[in-house]
């Protein structure tokens, strides 16, 4: 490296100047942009091991059961740094998501020490945490031996990290004082609008801001969709189906899945009347405007439809409208993003999230290793990477949603992404209740909306069934 090129990264690093500023400026000595970065990222490299003595565990290999993911994609692609910086190996199994946490079930359960590190979702520690299955992070957060002092925990986004921590205790707070980390995010889903502009713009269609133009807009668009429907949403037998766009709405209105009284008891709370007049828009609207096969809808389904202009919008997981603004889908460059608040009174969207993360098996012969893959992989570099030069979507960092080139990234092929994720993400995290019947409980109340759908029972009658059944479970389960 040249003096003058070294002298501009040397400044970057000590913080005089921005990234942008120095590709700049690299760019005026003939660097192109390409090599400028792979440049930037070696000075990073090597300013983080001056930091930290990342080659304590050289030599260690760990392995790790992967789900068959663009966050897995990411990872995979930025190893090499990770073991330039080490010395350490790694090796994983990647499965599709189908089968993937039957894997991480057998695994786990079976107290094999196979696999050192897991992906999974923030809700599935609500099980492996109490179960003894994996270790609570904080022991090596907290520890400066073990913790790289630039890991810069505090630069998570709030509700992210927070979501990823719980004490254990049915109905505990996430993210209390008392919380354990079970789990550090890698990437996260907001649930917000996917919109196809091209639909929209031909047939003079307004963006909806709440439930009521929803159902406007979705019957509009219906009608002019020849053959197509209006708007997508989950409607499969299956807990995933109210995680998404729907709890995001019913948490617009400030209702909650369950009630938690002075004693920690558990108790339904999806019948009361702001609730029943909410589950009636919804279901009025997947009436009138679905998808005629609605209740086999899984994330999948969802997202192909937008994507082949099937549907002229979508209630869902962010990410999966900007996958499906890409590739070869019919709708490639044709879908815009908005945010969205349910509730006309409320004064920002407060969506339902899904994380990514990784957890450290309680099973592994290897942690203090584990954990320096793990804070490598959480960390402010691998994210920033995986933001600008793979598809890691949502960053879980407000360093990286500061970065200029990612929103730059955003901005120029997916249009109002990055206002509708900024608008999103102070209000954005898990707001079920933590506790151990999640996947029984929401299961069955995505059981109960397809009866409300299908016109078996009354919306009203049908959350009363329902919170009955609840409480019974609750009350048997001692909760």
């Amino acid at each position: 490296m040249y003096d003058k090129e070294k002298g501009l990264i040397d400044a970057y690093m000590r913080g005089q100047m921005s990234r942008r500023s120095l590709i700049r400026g690299l760019g005026s000595l003939g660097v192109t942009a390409a090599t400028a970065e792979t440049l930037l990222n070696l000075a990073g490299t090597r300013a983080l091991a001056a930091e930290f003595d990342w080659k304590k565990h050289s030599g260690t290999t760990v392995k790790l059961l992967l789900n068959k993911h663009p966050y897995a994609d990411a990872l995979i692609a930025d190893l090499d740094n990770f073991k330039e910086l080490t010395g350490m190996d790694v090796q994983y199994d990647v499965f599709p998501e189908d089968v993937y946490f039957d894997k991480v079930t057998a695994a786990l359960s079976s107290g094999s020490s196979e696999y050192d590190a897991f992906m999974t979702g923030a809700y599935m520690t609500w099980t492996y945490g109490p179960a003894g299955w994996i270790d609570d992070l904080n022991e090596y957060i907290q520890d400066p031996a073990k913790t790289n002092p630039m890991y810069a925990f505090d630069d998570f986004l709030p509700g992210v990290i927070k979501s990823c921590a719980w004490n254990g205790q049915p109905g505990g707070a996430l993210g209390s004082d008392d919380a354990k980390q079970w789990c550090i995010p890698l990437a996260y889903e907001q649930n917000n609008l996917t919109y196809n502009k091209r639909i929209f713009e031909a047939n003079g269609l307004n963006v909806p801001t709440n439930i009521d133009e929803l159902l406007d807009t979705a019957k509009a668009a219906k009608a002019v969709m020849d053959g197509g429907y209006g708007v997508g949403v989950r409607g499969s037998r299956s807990w995933a189906t109210i995680h998404p766009g729907f709890l995001s709405g019913y948490a617009n209105f400030d209702q909650k899945d369950l009630n938690i009284d002075a004693d920690g008891k558990l108790t339904a709370a999806m019948n009361t009347d702001v609730s029943k007049e909410y589950h009636k828009k919804w279901v009025q609207m997947i009436q009138e405007s679905g998808a005629p096969d609605w209740s086999t809808h899984t994330w999948y389904q969802v997202g192909t439809d937008v994507g082949a202009g099937k549907s002229a919008m979508m209630f869902d997981a962010d990410i999966l409208g900007y996958f499906m603004n890409g590739g070869d889908n019919k709708e490639a460059g044709n879908l815009a993003f908005a945010a969205f608040a349910a509730n006309p009174a409320a004064t920002a969207p407060t969506p339902n999230i899904w994380i990514w993360a990784m957890a450290m098996s309680s099973f592994s012969q290897n942690k203090d290793a584990t954990w320096y893959f793990l804070q490598w992989v959480t960390g402010p570099e691998h994210d920033l990477f995986g933001a600008q030069k793979m598809d890691l979507v949502n960053p879980a960092r407000a360093s990286v949603w500061a970065d200029g080139a990612f929103r730059d990234k955003l901005s120029g092929k997916y249009s109002g992404y990055v206002e509708m994720h900024d608008a999103s993400a102070p209000g954005a995290s898990i707001k079920f209740t933590a506790q151990p019947l999640f996947f029984d409980l929401t299961t069955e109340w995505a059981a109960t909306l397809q009866k409300m759908v299908a016109k078996e029972v009354p919306v009203d009658e049908g959350l009363d069934q329902l919170a009955e059944s609840v409480n019974s479970q609750l009350q048997d389960a001692g909760l």
